[in-house]
C-alpha cells in the first residue's frame, strides 16, 4: 500500500515537463493514447490535493433556439433587464446572462432556459 501512496504523490507533484515525457512514454510503449494519462494524472492530482469545488458560475446563452421571442421573454424575467436588454442579449448569443451565480441558481437558470429551446452553458 505504502508503494500505492508513493506512487500517487510522485504523479501529484510532477511538473509539465514530467507528465508530457510520461504522456510520450505511455503512447510509445503502452498504447495509451496521452488523452488518458492526463485525466489519470490529473485524477489523481485532485484527490491527493483535495481541490476547490467551484462556487459561482456565469451562465452564458449559447442561441436562443427556435423560439427566439419566447427566449427573449425568458430572459427578461429571469435577469430583470428591460425587453430591449434582454433582446440584444439574446441577439449577442453568445453572451452572458449572469456572472457569479451559485450552482444552484445557475442550474435552475439553465434548466427553464434549456426547457424552453435555448442552448446554454455554465462556465
Amino acid at each position: 500500500m505504502s508503494d500505492l501512496k508513493n506512487l500517487a504523490e510522485t504523479l501529484v507533484n510532477l511538473t509539465v515537463k514530467d507528465v508530457n515525457e510520461l504522456a510520450a512514454i505511455l503512447k510509445d510503449e503502452y498504447g495509451i493514447e496521452p488523452a488518458a494519462a492526463a485525466v489519470v494524472v490529473a485524477g489523481g492530482a485532485a484527490g491527493g490535493d483535495a481541490a476547490e469545488e467551484k462556487t459561482e458560475f456565469d451562465v452564458i446563452l449559447k442561441s436562443a433556439g427556435a423560439s427566439k421571442l419566447a427566449i427573449v421573454k425568458l430572459v427578461k424575467d429571469l435577469t430583470g433587464a428591460g425587453l430591449k436588454e434582454a433582446k440584444d442579449i439574446v441577439d449577442g448569443a453568445p453572451a452572458p446572462l449572469k456572472q457569479g451565480v451559485s450552482k444552484d441558481e445557475a442550474e435552475a437558470l439553465k434548466k427553464q432556459l434549456e426547457e424552453a429551446g435555448a442552448e446554454v452553458e455554465l462556465k
